[in-house]
């Protein structure tokens, strides 16, 4: 498990920061709109779903190009199936974190004010994207600390993109959810 890991390492770093990156995007771009909880899980699965296939199948496209350019090579490549697969798992996966706050309020009916449902998302995905980061370290023997700082630091600019997007956006069209 450990040498299957570590040769698809990339393909997990690459699927799990662009899941929860671009998931947070939604989650953040909504909150800052005012966008209600059921709406936000929604657009959230939406994306994971539809932009998750996309990458799987984005990076299966591109290891087969890759592989059947490099066809004489006596080198053992990966395999493209493997590739997108591990890349729409770990998006999905991960990728997923970001609505679960959001999938218990409206599956509990907790009606949760939208500001904290937003703060565990927050915390939720700082901590996915430290995981991130921390695996990527430590099979890729760099510092995991590190790797885990710069990791959370580029997912917290995505965030605070999205959400200041979302905040502006909303107002600059006069939107009131």
């Amino acid at each position: 498990m450990k040498i299957f890991f570590r040769r698809y390492i990339s393909e997990f770093v690459y699927g799990a920061v662009d899941g929860t990156v671009t998931t947070f995007a939604v989650v953040a771009a909504s909150a800052g709109a005012g966008i209600s909880s059921a709406v936000i899980l929604i657009l959230g699965i939406a994306n994971l779903i539809a932009d998750g296939f996309s990458m799987g199948a984005s990076a299966y496209l591109a290891a087969s190009a890759e592989h059947e350019e490099s066809a004489r090579d006596t080198q053992k490549r990966a395999s493209p199936k493997i590739i997108g697969t591990v890349t729409f798992l770990a998006f999905v996966a991960v990728g997923s974190v970001p609505v679960l706050p959001y999938l218990v309020d409206v599956v509990a009916s907790l009606k949760t004010p939208s500001t904290s449902l937003f703060y565990v998302s927050s915390a939720l995905t700082a901590v996915a994207f430290l995981a991130i980061g921390f695996t990527k370290g430590k099979v890729g023997n760099q510092s995991p600390w590190r790797e885990a700082t710069v990791t959370l630091l580029l997912g917290a600019v995505a965030a605070g993109l999205a959400y200041f997007a979302g905040d502006v956006l909303a107002a600059w069209l006069g939107v009131q959810l």
